[in-house]
């Protein structure tokens, strides 16, 4: 690997980040990120709007990750080259621009190429995480994630109540067009508190540092270990949310999306964990900490299951799928950035393909699945996914017990 100078920020990242900058990171990441899930509590609004099959509806929520996983490659990486912050307003506006398209939609094309725009620029999301992870100092990283990761949570959950709230108002067009707004007074806002940065001098190209990617990934197990976990735990994210609202707006339910969106607030508990896996991240317990959600992960598919018969075990099976799922992310993001601080961009970038690869099969497969078996399906497929990381990760500690024996 080439050498690359980084004067940049230098001195920040001496210093670390203080409070009151990494809370304006978590949150302006959690209001990007929640252009990501807007969608899931309006896919029925959405069809019926545009005419679009029930059984293809998944396709708005699959184009959106395939938009975001296309950024992670392509977008997030920039950041290790050029200033950090230049990236991250430019993405910001062109996020607002995508919005924009999204809720003046009136074709399903028109509507498609929107999300997927909208995917391409909410990686903003990651080049914030990556600017955080690198400006924190080494003792603080695990804590700046997890509170970075707990903004993104927040995003994640309150964007589906946000969603059913606002839509019930005004329509699904006005989410999106209120959400332009948002965005664009957040960059604004990122204007006034991000450190200006000295120009990168670099003898790595472009090309260079997006091939480094994969070769990276490739050579080093441990960085593959944690890309394909996050795949798995994220696939069994999305395939929940995103077959919640088919039987919840159906009789005998019939929620109003409101309603519906107020099952994102449940999640909550995740920014919890979120911070709280940071900071056992940062005190070396990270794998014992990922076992143990995986567990509590698989197990949450049995309380799942029953939402014909028990809503309030449904609910606590959501606070046990989210805490799991966002202490694995936590966990996996630190020992991630912590292989190389320097090029956390193309580390996050990387690792949130798999991200987005997992959310992304999780949505098509959970409207396909529920279409012809129903929520037992879903939970079937939920639990599958959540059984293979659970092994992996059991195979994966009895691999380290015999090298180290």
């Amino acid at each position: 690997m080439k050498e690359k100078i980084d004067y940049a920020a230098q001195g920040t990242r001496e210093q670390g980040l203080s409070g009151l900058q990494t809370l304006i990171v978590a949150a302006a990441a959690g209001l990007s990120v929640a252009n990501i899930y807007y969608a899931q509590p309006l896919l029925d609004l959405m069809a019926h709007d545009l005419g679009i099959p029930p059984a293809t509806v998944g396709l708005i929520v699959m184009l959106t990750q395939v938009g975001y996983g296309l950024g992670l490659i392509f977008i997030v990486p920039i950041g290790d080259l050029i200033d950090r912050r230049k990236l991250i307003i430019a993405q910001g506006l062109l996020l607002g621009i995508a919005l924009v398209i999204v809720g003046a939609a009136e074709t399903n094309a028109m509507l498609l190429a929107g999300m997927s725009a909208v995917g391409l620029s909410a990686v903003l999301v990651q080049t914030l995480v990556a600017q955080a992870a690198a400006l924190a100092t080494p003792a603080q990283r695990g804590r700046v994630v997890g509170t970075v990761t707990s903004g993104i949570v927040t995003g994640i959950l309150a964007a589906r109540s946000f969603a059913g709230t606002i839509a019930d108002i005004g329509g699904w067009r006005s989410v999106y067009l209120t959400s332009a707004f948002i965005t664009l007074v957040m960059v604004v806002v990122l204007m006034a508190m991000l450190p200006r940065q000295s120009a990168k001098r670099t003898v790595e190209t472009y090309a260079h540092a997006l091939l480094s990617i994969p070769t990276m990934f490739l050579r080093e197990r441990s960085l593959l270990y944690r890309g394909v976990l996050a795949l798995l735990i994220f696939a069994a994210f999305s395939t929940f949310w995103t077959a919640l609202v088919l039987p919840l707006s159906a009789p005998p339910f019939s929620y109003s999306h409101t309603r519906i969106g107020l099952f994102g607030l449940v999640g909550l508990a995740g920014a919890i964990a979120a911070t709280c896996a940071g900071r056992l991240a940062d005190g070396g317990h990270g794998r014992w900490t990922t076992g143990c959600s995986l567990a509590i992960l698989l197990s949450s598919w049995g309380l799942i299951a029953l939402l014909p018969v028990s809503m309030v075990r449904l609910v606590v099976g959501v606070v046990l799928m989210d805490l799991a799922v966002q202490a694995v992310h936590v966990t996996n993001l630190s020992a991630t950035v912590a292989f190389n601080p320097q090029k956390s961009g193309r580390l996050v970038g990387g690792y949130m393909v798999f991200y987005s690869v997992g959310s992304a099969v999780g949505a098509i497969a959970a409207t396909t699945t529920y279409a012809r078996f129903g929520w037992m399906g879903i939970s079937l497929l939920g639990a599958t996914f959540s059984a293979i990381a659970l092994a992996l990760w059991i195979t994966s500690e009895i691999s380290a017990r015999i090298n180290e024996a």
